[in-house]
This record gives C-alpha cells, structure tokens and sequence, in this order.
C-alpha cells in the first residue's frame, strides 16, 4: 500500500490530556500508523489549565484565526504545535474561553459547542496547513461533526476534497454533550436537517455520534463483538435501528496496547523487571505492593488487583456484591480508581472492616503513577463490565502476567479465553451473564486454580506468549481506509 497521509482528530491524547482508553488509542494508532510509514498529524483541544505548554514544548503557530461559524458567530482560535516522537506532530487547538476554564477537559454545561467548535477549527487547520488528506480518522463523539461538516459547509475545499472520513466508537453511551436519553423527545436531533446557530441552546441537542454514523464513509466500533452488540436495542442506546441500516459499513477492529510504554522487561515503574522467561520474579513486585499499601507480606496469598474508573459500567455494583464474601477467604485485594462516590462510599466502609485484607485508593493521580505496579504485584484482576466496548486492562493484564476475570461482552470476548481443565488451555476466566453470583463463581474457580502452580503458571504465559500490540490493529485500520475509499466512490 502506497503511503498515506492521515489526520487523527480526538478530544484527549496521552501524553497530553487523558481521562481514559480514548486518550491512549489517540496516541498509539498514530504512533503506530506512522512506524509502518505513513504521514499521520494528531489534532486535539488546548486545555490551558490541564496541559502544560512548556514541558511539552508547544509553540505556536497561527494566532487568532477567524472561524465565521455560521452568518451571526464569529469565534477566534489559535494553533499549537508539538511532537509526539520524531516526524509525528500534535496540533492543538486554542480558545480559552471553550478550553481552558476548568482544570477538568470535560463537564462544561456548553459541551456540544465546545467540540463544535473545536470540529470546525480542526478542519480549518488542515485546510491552513494544505495537508491534502487521504483519511480524516474521526474519535468518538466529540469529533463527530467533522463527516457531517466536510460534506456539507466544507464541500467545496480542494484540500479536503480526496479524504475520506471514519468514525470510530469507542463507547457508544456518550453521544453528545449530555445524556441521549435526556433529550427531550421533540428535541432529539435526526442528523440531517441544517445545524442550528452556534448561539442558539439548541445546538446542545445536537446528536454528534448520530451525524457520525450518518454521515462518515465507514464507521468502526473497538471490537468485533461490540460492532454485533450495538445493532440490537439492549446494547444500541437508540441508536441500533440506524447502525441497523449502515451495517454494511460497520466494522470492528481490536485495539491493542502501546509495547513500548508496557513492558514489564523496561517498565521504571516496577521494583524489579522481568519477562515471561523469569516470570518468577513477579513475586519481588508483589511484596513491594503488599509493603506499599500495608498489607501483611505473604507470597501465597491470592493478590487481587484492580485499576479502573468506579462505575456501574465497570460492573462494580456486582463487585461491591460479593467483596465481603471473597474477603473471607485466603486473600487480598487492592483497588485504585476515582468515579461515583455511592460505590466510593461503600469501598472506604470494607476498607474499615478488612484492614488487613482490603485496601481502596480514590486517587486518579495514584491510579496513573501505580498502574503497571498493580499488574505486575497482582496475581489476578477483575473487570465484571456491563458492557466493555474493548478494555484494555485485560491486555496490560496479559502483557504484565495478572490474570483476568472477566465477562464476556464486547473485546473481552475477542481476547479473554476461559479456562477449563477439562477441554480448554485458557487465559483467563470468564462468566456471561451479569449477575453477582456468577462472578464469584468465576473467582472462585479462579482462586482454586491458583493453588495449582504449574497449572496457574501455563495460564500466566499463554496471556504473556499472546500478541496484542497495535501492529496488527493498525494493518486492520489500513484495511478500512481502503474500504472506505470504495464506499466514498
């Protein structure tokens, strides 16, 4: 495949900005991308409060761009630029005003305008910057206008004109600024009528991700399974009947994990490095986790280990459900995250009743500096999800030796396989239906089988031996921009 020239357009980029997944997909499929050859520009907000210019050495650009947003608004931007790795630039959008007036990236009352802006600007900066694209790769609903805009207020731009345009759900939930299902009925936006004046209060009904699917030349969910779930109602967020009718442009590709930045062999942020040859020296880690968080030192116990955002969707209703029944048993668990402070609540109430046995962390800051650390301590980690439109946590988990228990739905079906002494060598364990109890079957089989070294061990390399980087994603993603090429014709 010739070389092509592609912009990646999502609202947060690790190393920059980053409230979840999203955030290191934006960085790795580009990073990725170009390593094969390919000319890949990122394009992001500026959020002043949250992204320090200096020590990722932004400079400026352009200055003060007028964007006429329709007949009546008028708004000014400025352009960053920066580099990720050599010959791979970040752009970043500035407007204090949409960007910069909260230390969090997201939260604003004026969401929709935010990013339809930030859409707009995207955009016009191609446009400055004369970057003929052959792919405009759309993340999430918050570039979700930029297939509707190109079509129709940008149509007649030379720059633009060649790309194609996809849409990648990450997780169909977030649709817009607020709730879909808050919408008032009369409201709800159809995805094809003009859009309303930037000014007007009606623009916060714009369904961004509904014009996505409407209006980009392919769309991609972030696993196979999760493209088959979303055309039915229960997993679609009113949205399946459309996804229904543009099936035949709908994909999904897996995502993978950034092999540089996970590496249990290079990770810094371990006590001591090893691989799947030395796998035995995972048990330094373990102590050293055990000792950090004050848990009693012993190498037998079952470390249970959990990094993850506190949500229902995460399935921590199930989790709070069966933790005082695990916690009676030989083990120790160990939970960081940050999210909805009933569940929150509940974790600080059995932190105080299993001191030795149970430690809760509510620190986003301690999430990210502790992450690998957690993998690599924890013999086994949870992640019950509702619904997991990939997850990434189970492929960190297979990379730095933590065995999963999961539920099988969306990528978790695409990369966990269950193990049964009888007829399957798995890499981890599974249960299907959410339900409490059948999670505390699968950790009970989980944790009967760790008492099995050589069988817990087989289990441990066939999740190192397993291939999830983003090599083979990032082939399958050049196979949908051909596609879409067609599908434009």
């Amino acid at each position: 495949m010739k070389s092509l020239k592609i912009v990646s357009i999502a609202s947060e980029v690790d190393p920059y900005s980053k409230t979840g997944g999203l955030a290191d997909v934006a960085r790795a499929l580009p990073k990725s991308l170009h390593r094969l050859g390919h000319e890949v520009i990122i394009i992001t907000p500026l959020y002043g409060r949250a992204i320090d210019k200096d020590k990722h050495n932004l400079e400026r650009i352009y200055s003060d761009v007028k964007l006429r947003l329709d007949k009546k608004n008028e708004v000014k931007v400025s352009y960053y630029r920066a580099e990720l790795l050599l010959g791979l630039k970040v752009y970043f959008i500035r407007n204090d005003k949409y960007f910069s007036r909260y230390k969090k990236i997201y939260g604003s009352s004026h969401e929709n305008a935010r990013f339809y802006l930030f859409d707009v600007a995207a955009l016009k900066l191609i446009s400055l910057l004369k970057f003929k694209a052959d792919v405009i790769h759309c993340h999430d609903w918050q570039a979700g206008l930029i297939p509707y805009l190109k079509k129709h207020r940008f149509r007649k731009s030379q720059t633009l004109a060649k790309a194609v345009t996809v849409f990648t759900i990450h997780n169909l939930t977030f649709q817009l600024g607020t709730n879909w299902w808050e919408v008032p009925l009369k409201y709800k936006d159809k995805g094809i009528k003009a859009l309303p004046l930037f000014s007007n209060p009606k623009i916060e009904y714009i369904n961004f991700a509904k014009r996505a699917i409407l209006w980009a030349d392919i769309i991609n969910t972030v696993s196979e399974t999760y493209a088959e779930e979303i055309i039915k109602k229960k997993f679609g967020q009113d949205l399946h009947r459309i996804l229904i009718n543009r099936r035949h442009k709908l994909f999904g590709v897996v995502n993978g994990i950034d092999y540089y930045d996970y590496n249990p062999k290079t990770d810094k942020g371990l006590k001591k490095n090893y691989t799947v040859e030395n796998v035995h020296r995972k048990i330094v880690n373990k102590r050293y986790l055990q000792k950090l968080y004050k848990l009693p030192v012993n190498d037998g116990l079952p470390l249970i280990g959990l990094t993850s955002r506190i949500t229902e969707q995460k399935g921590f209703d199930l989790i709070l459900d069966i933790l005082p029944t695990v916690l009676l048993r030989d083990v120790q668990v160990i939970i960081l995250g940050t999210g909805e402070k009933p569940y929150i609540k509940k974790l600080n109430q059995i932190t105080k009743k299993y001191p030795n046995k149970f430690v809760f962390v509510p620190s986003h800051e301690e999430n990210q500096k502790r992450e690998t650390l957690v993998y690599a301590g924890a013999d086994l980690f949870l992640l019950p999800s509702r619904f997991e439109p990939c997850g990434i946590n189970q492929l960190i988990g297979f990379r730095y030796g933590c065995v999963p228990v999961v539920r099988t739905t969306g990528g978790l079906s695409d990369t966990v396989i269950n193990f049964d002494p009888q007829d399957s060598p798995g890499n981890g364990f599974t249960f299907k239906n959410y339900d409490s109890k059948e999670l505390l079957v699968a950790i009970t089989r989980a944790l009967e089988t760790y008492k099995y070294k050589d069988i817990w061990k087989g289990i441990i390399h066939r999740g190192m031996r397993s291939s999830f980087s983003w090599e083979l994603p990032a082939t399958k993603y050049l196979q949908l921009y051909k596609k879409a090429k067609k599908f434009k014709k």
